[in-house]
């Protein structure tokens, strides 16, 4: 069950604060009344990193171009001739 808390309750009762994430779930914060963080454990923030992150045989399959690379120009500047060794 998420629970939302005002920040200056979760600063005063960080301990119980973390323990509620960990058995209840994620932890809403609020400041000034705006939802502004969410305190949740490690676990369930890999799990959602990972699943944002496309597999690459979803970016390979995937409808998007791969080939334009931005490259930038060379400009007026020439290669240097090398010098002979010796």
């Amino acid at each position: 069950m998420k629970k939302i808390w005002q920040v200056q309750d979760a600063k005063a009762r960080f301990s119980e604060f973390l323990k509620a994430s960990l058995t209840e779930g994620p932890q809403v914060v609020t400041l000034r009344g705006v939802e502004a963080a969410v305190l949740l454990p490690v676990s369930e923030w890999r799990d959602l990193r990972e699943r944002a992150r496309p597999s690459l045989k979803a970016l390979l399959l995937g409808a998007a171009p791969r080939g334009d690379m931005n490259i930038p120009s060379r400009g007026r500047r020439q290669r240097r001739t090398p010098k002979p060794i010796g």
